[in-house]
């Protein structure tokens, strides 16, 4: 099944790109060149994004099997959010490397945190604690900063403080960062996001973060094979 389905995204990428073929000679050889559909420069190859094959999801009891689905049903809800987050930062820092002044940049800055909060906090009280914290964690994939550093940069250090210890008392840290090379669930968040970006059912956006995905599953894999 993922073999066909493999099959088909890449014959669908190809007839897509491939637009028209023709011989032309380069240094007295005659070399296959590829026009891209809407492109006016002739290529010797065209490049495809990166695709994963999933294997089988396999699970040791029943309880690590309802753990993954309450994990992917919680990832999948939060993940927009957390997706929203990081396009309207990459929005404010590029209108503010085009202001001058440093009281503009403030007055821009209230302006977009002030909308930020008017669009988020309605569906934000209605997350779960879970929900919360693993949005948490989703806005350092997405952006590179903790929400306790993005609350701090767009309001005082004291916000921040207030926001974290507000944040304690419902057990959730905002300053809970996202290490899926060394916390398990944060691995498991990851593969839930990866098969929903190649079943098109999240938009993809790349982590802020460098790991290797595939490198990875390798590693937890192999852990998971030692514990047997």
């Amino acid at each position: 099944m993922i073999r066909n389905i493999f099959l088909i995204l890449f014959l669908g990428t190809a007839s897509a790109l491939l637009a028209q073929i023709e011989d032309k000679p380069l240094d007295s050889i005659a070399e296959k060149l590829i026009m891209v559909e809407g492109d006016s420069i002739f290529r010797t190859s065209v490049s495809l994004d990166e695709v994963y094959v999933f294997g089988k999801l396999k699970f040791e009891n029943y309880d690590e099997k309802l753990h993954y689905y309450i994990l992917r049903r919680k990832t999948l809800k939060v993940y927009p959010y957390a997706k929203m987050a990081a396009d309207r930062l990459v929005e404010l820092n590029d209108s503010l490397t085009k202001i001058k002044r440093t009281r503009k940049k403030k007055k821009y800055t209230k302006k977009i945190q002030k909308y930020i909060e008017g669009e988020f906090s309605d569906e934000l009280k209605k997350l779960t604690r879970t929900e919360g914290q693993i949005l948490v964690k989703l806005v350092h994939r997405q952006t590179g900063i903790t929400a306790f550093d993005l609350v701090k940069e767009l309001r005082s250090g004291w916000r921040a403080f207030w926001y974290q210890t507000t944040a304690k008392m419902f057990k959730i840290s905002i300053k809970e960062e996202f290490h899926p090379d060394v916390v398990h669930d944060d691995y498991l968040i990851e593969d839930i996001l990866q098969r929903a970006f190649a079943k098109f059912k999240l938009e993809r956006q790349e982590s802020a973060l460098e790991y290797d995905f595939s490198a990875l599953s390798n590693k937890w894999n192999s852990y998971a094979a030692e514990k047997k």
